[in-house]
């Protein structure tokens, strides 16, 4: 794979990150018109319902009225398994991240969990998300 396309989905895959973290009007640039959302974790099944930019930026800010001050980020190495169609980038990127937040009685929480986006034409068109879950851990420490 060329350097430019492995750019291209650490980039994707920084700025799905930076929507997650607040910056929802990303959705309207970085998601396919119509996309899937697969989420294995329990309490996250209206994101499987999500399938528009505006949908999923409303569940996104939804999540931080919820959970206010949660913040992730990308650990470890990205996968890219990106190739040109038509001139656009297709395929998949998937990375580790670490969610944190403060729990209802003030305690920090910390979680991991790994995105993989299929990209097609550039656009995130399908994501399947797991995480450790409600009594979960971290991947890094």
């Amino acid at each position: 794979m060329n350097e430019e396309l492995r750019r291209f989905g650490i980039e994707a895959y920084d700025r799905w990150t930076a929507m997650w973290n607040g910056d929802t009007g990303l959705a309207a640039e970085i998601m396919a018109p119509e996309f899937t959302l697969r989420y294995a974790q329990a309490g996250t099944e209206a994101f499987d319902e999500a399938r528009t930019p505006d949908q999923l930026a409303e569940l996104v800010a939804g999540w931080h009225r919820f959970r206010s001050g949660i913040k992730f980020v990308a650990e470890g190495t990205a996968v890219v398994d990106l190739t040109l169609v038509d001139g656009r980038p297709s395929g998949l990127v998937a990375r580790p991240y670490l969610a944190t937040f403060t729990d209802e009685q003030g305690r920090p929480v910390a979680r991991s969990g790994t995105d993989t986006l299929r990209i097609t034409d550039g656009l995130i068109s399908e994501v399947w998300s797991v995480s450790s879950g409600a009594a979960g851990r971290t991947f890094y420490r």
